[in-house]
């Protein structure tokens, strides 16, 4: 009987040392996990402080940027009437220098040290538009000290434009005075329709359907302040439907307007009351009842006007 008490015994102290054995096993997995835990619950907590701390700087230099923006507009506008290349060349800089700060704060992944980089180049970029504003501020003043000296010798040469304007226009009256004096005139003229025979004759006729041409017979008076030689006759035709007879690309100048001619002829003026005739067939397009007037010119005015009746 003592010898199966005594290994009984042995058996339940066995016994007793396997369960403590798992019961030390149990406590140190769980102090274990524990332990995890706690590592990681500080791990994320570092974490999410320095991603909200790297938020929270990232928003300030967008705020600061904005200013700094904001403070480039308003430059902008006060130098708006400087023309210097060294103002548009800074403003262009400060600009880009704007869209690289906002290009980069974009990064999701930005580092402390970029984001320490950025507050740098922050810090000098709004050192850059002060010094711009400084700048135009200078310009300005200088602007305005020459505008004042500007006004003072603007009323010096006031004066003195207004008499050359006043002999200016004077002259200009003189001239045109003596342009339309000195350009030639028609003394007389007259218009005839003609018919082409067959055998080359010419007769006079004046019903439309068979006038074949017009004959532009005129003198030209003498004006001793006409200058002699050749000159440019431009002619005008228009019908009866008061319509000018003229090709788009036939153009010539009346105290600087534009207008349309029929077809000009050169005429050699001696100044000894000469006499001229033109002929005009009207490119075979025949002609048509009622009253074609021709006008001519020549030195830049009218030299006359006539007119005929077809029946």
């Amino acid at each position: 009987m003592e010898v199966q008490t005594s290994k009984e015994n042995k058996s339940d102290i066995q016994v007793k040392k396997k369960d403590s054995a798992k019961m030390y096993f149990f406590v140190i997995a769980i102090v274990t996990l524990l332990m995890t835990n706690v590592y990681f619950y500080v791990k994320f907590k570092s974490s999410g402080e320095k991603l909200y701390t790297i938020a929270l700087q990232k928003e300030n230099l967008q705020i600061e940027i904005d200013r700094i923006e904001a403070e480039l507009d308003n430059i902008q506008r006060e130098g708006s009437l400087i023309n210097s290349d060294e103002v548009v060349q800074g403003e262009q800089r400060a600009r880009q220098g704007i869209d690289n700060l906002r290009l980069n704060l974009e990064d999701i992944n930005l580092s402390e040290d970029r984001l320490s980089s950025l507050r740098t180049q922050v810090r000098t970029l709004k050192e850059d538009v002060a010094a711009l504003k400084s700048k135009i501020e200078e310009l300005n003043l200088q602007n305005e000290i020459l505008q004042k000296e500007n006004q003072v010798l603007s009323q010096t040469v006031h004066q003195q434009t207004d008499k050359v304007q006043s002999l200016e226009q004077h002259n200009k009256l003189l001239k045109e005075k003596v342009g339309m004096a000195s350009s030639i005139k028609v003394s007389n003229m007259l218009i005839n329709g003609v018919e082409l025979k067959r055998r080359g004759s010419k007769e006079i006729e004046m019903k439309a359907k068979r006038v074949d041409e017009l004959h532009i017979h005129f003198s030209v008076a003498d004006n001793p302040l006409a200058e002699k030689g050749n000159k440019e006759v431009y002619v005008r035709v228009v019908d009866p439907n008061g319509n000018l007879i003229a090709n788009s690309e036939n153009i010539f100048l009346v105290n600087n307007d534009q207008l349309q001619y029929t077809f000009k002829e050169q005429i050699d003026f001696t100044n000894n009351g000469e006499e001229y005739v033109f002929v005009w067939n009207n490119s075979n397009r025949g002609f048509k009842k009622g009253a074609y007037t021709v006008l001519l010119y020549a030195d830049n005015a009218i030299m006359g006007r006539a007119s005929i009746v077809l029946k």
